[in-house]
């Protein structure tokens, strides 16, 4: 999954990343409001963490701007402006959900996770389809009850298509799920993920649609 992190904390951003780098997400930092439009109107996310007091667009202006382009992407508010009112504004503006700063970051991930089920129409916390189960909460994979070793990157290419049995990913849409701008992108990264989970869960569970991309088969 890919976020986009908007803070303009060095502390706070710097923390936040290799925290959510390690759960593992391709996360995007900025720490501008303009920047952060202009990333938003370019690239397609999974999930937005905006901080509202940015220089350059208040974070608010931002979510406003989001909303008009109707632009669904699920936004959680990370801020210290703990007023009511402005939660509410915020809320108002087109806000998913707000953390208070400072945060628990346990709390953080969670929420991170509650949005991220709802914008792909589930309630579940965990994935199961044949015999494979995932847990996001805590990384853990099984096949029939064994636990199985992912790596970040094969939970990372495995979870979009778990997440949605049926829908055909495109090689770059898989792309943008694992990689963050400043990655190395090699033209071959999609292909060998996904061999590494065929061979430890199964040839069948992704299968390739050829000139289109992968699927995880609804049966």
């Amino acid at each position: 999954m890919r976020l986009l992190l908007v803070e303009d904390d060095t502390m706070i951003g710097e923390a936040l990343l290799q925290v959510l780098r390690a759960e593992p997400y391709a996360v995007d930092w900025v720490r501008d409001g303009l920047v952060a439009d202009a990333a938003l109107r370019s690239e397609r996310y999974d999930l937005v963490l905006l901080d509202l007091g940015l220089p350059g667009r208040d974070g608010l202006q931002v979510l406003h701007a989001l909303r008009q382009r109707r632009d669904p992407v699920p936004v959680l508010v990370a801020t210290a402006r703990d007023g009511v009112a402005e939660r509410i504004a915020g809320l108002d503006a087109g806000a998913d959900d707000y953390v208070l700063k400072p945060f628990d970051i346990d709390e953080l991930l969670a929420r991170i996770r509650a949005l991220l089920r709802r914008s792909a129409g589930r309630g579940e916390p965990v994935f199961e389809h044949k015999g494979v189960r995932l847990n996001p909460a805590t990384h853990e994979a099984t096949l029939h009850g064994q636990p199985v070793g992912l790596s970040a990157r094969e939970w990372a290419v495995l979870e979009p298509l778990i997440a949605r049995p049926g829908a055909v990913l495109s090689r770059a849409q898989l792309e943008e799920k694992l990689f963050s701008w400043k990655d190395d992108v090699s033209s071959n990264a999609v292909e060998v993920y996904i061999h590494g989970v065929r061979k430890k869960l199964g040839n069948e569970l992704i299968q390739t649609v050829r000139g289109l991309g992968y699927v995880v088969p609804r049966e």
